[in-house]
This record gives structure tokens, C-alpha cells and sequence, in this order.
């Protein structure tokens, strides 16, 4: 919420260390650089909001990996053309065997596409930090100044918001959707921002998820995990169409490119990066610390890997590595239940 962020309420550590209704109206100012006029875009700022958040852009690493703080409110519905990633890889796992520190962690693996850090905290739903990769704004390799940024909260590719739930996507080219009547329909990365505005645990998060239609064109089909700072975790897949939840258990639980819902732990354990997760997470207990899990993610990390996360999902704690090796930490401030 508004307190989080905005002003002295903004708690950030970096340690520089060596993954259909009506057309909405237009962005504050003028129209985005390279966007066709009257293009929807999903800020509600006033122009001093927008020129705020765009002076806050700066570059942190060589990845290139930008940070950015979202000043004002953006419609997470607006309609964009942005795509999900192809199906190159992405490795997560939610680990809860110590209660009082449950974690989040994921590997993002596609192409050396320049990175963003983003702070939201919209009037209307909770603050969150995420992470976003900017290709999928069509802004170029210089984005200073770009008011296609001001799309950046459409796009968080995974991310934690100030009530501890995190949420991250990976490809599953078996997944089918099928609408469902009365439903609006949203895009398969979009509903990561529904979820994060909306929803404090993975009951709540699931629930997002069943109100919407997911749209899988444009890109290739995908599932998700969710974890909460109560240690609850989820996957949700699209099994024939229709969407199918598994609940975490026995401490952690791990999503890399292969369907988990109704196979077998076997034949789950026969992807590799999916085998290691789960030999690694069993043998603990699901009781990792930030370091362990970031050596895990490493472990499985691929060469098109782009960055390595992980969120504590009750400290609030964010460590970030990318592909260049650079380290960053964040802390974003959690309310719990």
C-alpha cells in the first residue's frame, strides 16, 4: 500500500556482490516514442507522476539491469501486444520446511534482453517489487526518457508483494486453455499483476487466477507457482483446458518445464533441472537460506539464465543475481497476517 514506498516508508538495501470491456484512455503526456498514436497504455498518472517515474530510472548493472519506482496508479487490465517468453527454460521452487522463513526462489532463462527492477505501490492494491524484462515493451537499449515504461507494471515475469505472496511463470507447451463465460480475459504474464495487486496468500492468489480467462496467444502456454509467508505454495496448470491446482506439501515444492499436476514424482524427477530441485529440497526438508537457494538456482541455471531470484517471503528480504554475476539486494517491508 502507499505507505510502503513512496517517500522516507521506502525500505531499499543494495549490495553491489558479484528468470474485455472498453478501451481505456491514454497515458498522461504524450504519446510513448515508436507507439502509434492513441495506443492504450496502462498509466493513470498525472504528468508530474509520470515525469517522477521516469527520472527514477537507473542503470545498476551491465545485463544491462535497470531499476525503476512506479509514482501513481496504472490500470493493470489496459490492453497491451506484449507477448509471454518463449518456452527456453525458467526453473522455481517455494521451500517452507523452517516456518519462520519461508522462501521463493526462480531462475528466469531467455534471451540477453536488458532487465528492469520495479516498485509499484498503486492506491488500490499492495506494493510489490518485480522484475521485468523490457523487451517485451519495445523500448530500445537505452530506455531513459521512454514513456513505454510506463507499461512496466503489465509485465512482472515473477515478483513478491508487501503481504509476502510471490508468484512466477514458466513455459509448458501442454497447457490448453478454454474460456469460460462471463470472465474477462487477460494475458498469461498480465495475470501475474492481478495477482500481486490483489492477492495476501495462495487461496487468494488462486482465487485471481479462476476469476480470469488466460490468453495464450503470442506466446507459448505456461504454469505457475505461488508461495505465501504462511508457507503455503501452490502450482496452477491448464490441463485440457481446464485449470488445475496442486497444493504444496512436505516442505517445498518445485515447477521447472514439465507438467507436475496428476504425474508422478518419478517421472517428474526425470527432467534434470527438475530432478536436482527435488533430490536437493528433499534431502533438507525444504530448509534453505537465501545462500543455499541461490547455489540451488545455480545448480540448475542454463546459459541463456538472465537473472537468479529469491524472495523472503517473511523477512521481505530480495537477493538478486544476474547473469553478469552481479549480486543486489532489496527489502521490501511485509505485513503479516
Amino acid at each position: 500500500m502507499r505507505r510502503t514506498f513512496l517517500g522516507a516508508g521506502l525500505a531499499l538495501l543494495l549490495t553491489v556482490t558479484a528468470c474485455s470491456g472498453p478501451e481505456p484512455t491514454a497515458v498522461a503526456g504524450p504519446t510513448p516514442a515508436g507507439t502509434p498514436a492513441g495506443t492504450p497504455t496502462a498509466s493513470r498518472q498525472d504528468a508530474a507522476e509520470a515525469d517522477r517515474t521516469l527520472a527514477s530510472l537507473r542503470r545498476v548493472d551491465d545485463l544491462p539491469m535497470w531499476e525503476m519506482t512506479f509514482v501513481g496508479d496504472y490500470d493493470p487490465t489496459v490492453g497491451t501486444d506484449a507477448a509471454p517468453p518463449s518456452p527456453f527454460g525458467c526453473s522455481l521452487f517455494a521451500a517452507s520446511g523452517d516456518p519462520s522463513r519461508p522462501l521463493f526462489a526462480r531462475n528466469f532463462d531467455w534471451e540477453a534482453n536488458p532487465a528492469l527492477v520495479l516498485r509499484t505501490d498503486p492506491p488500490d492494491g499492495y506494493a510489490t517489487i518485480s522484475l521485468v524484462d523490457m523487451s517485451y515493451l519495445g523500448v530500445g537499449a537505452d530506455p531513459t526518457g521512454d514513456r513505454r515504461l510506463l507499461n512496466a507494471p503489465l509485465l512482472p515475469f515473477d515478483g513478491m508483494n508487501e503481504r509476502g505472496l510471490a508468484v512466477g511463470l514458466a513455459a509448458d507447451d501442454g497447457a490448453t486453455v478454454r474460456a469460460e463465460a462471463g470472465r474477462p480475459t487477460v494475458g498469461s504474464v498480465r495475470i501475474l499483476r492481478l495477482v500481486l495487486d490483489q492477492a495476501a496468500t495462495v487461496d487468494e492468489a488462486v482465487a485471481v487466477f479462476g476469476r480470469h480467462n488466460l490468453d495464450f496467444d503470442g506466446g507459448p502456454p505456461l504454469h505457475y507457482l505461488l508461495a505465501d509467508a504462511t508457507g503455503a505454495s501452490a502450482v496452477v496448470e491448464f490441463v485440457d483446458g481446464t485449470m488445475r491446482v496442486e497444493k504444496g506439501r512436505g516442505g517445498w515444492q518445485a515447477l521447472t518445464n514439465v507438467p507436475v499436476i496428476g504425474v508422478p514424482e518419478e517421472r517428474r524427477r526425470t527432467d534434470h533441472r527438475y530432478g536436482l530441485l527435488a533430490a536437493a529440497l528433499a534431502r533438507t526438508g525444504g530448509v534453505v537460506d537465501d545462500r543455499a537457494a541461490l547455489e540451488l538456482l545455480n545448480d540448475v541455471r542454463q546459459g541463456h539464465t538472465r537473472w537468479s531470484v529469491t524472495y523472503g517471503l517473511r523477512t521481505g528480504e530480495i537477493h538478486l543475481r544476474t547473469a553478469t554475476g552481479t549480486g543486489r539486494r532489496y527489502r521490501l517491508p511485509v505485513t503479516l497476517p
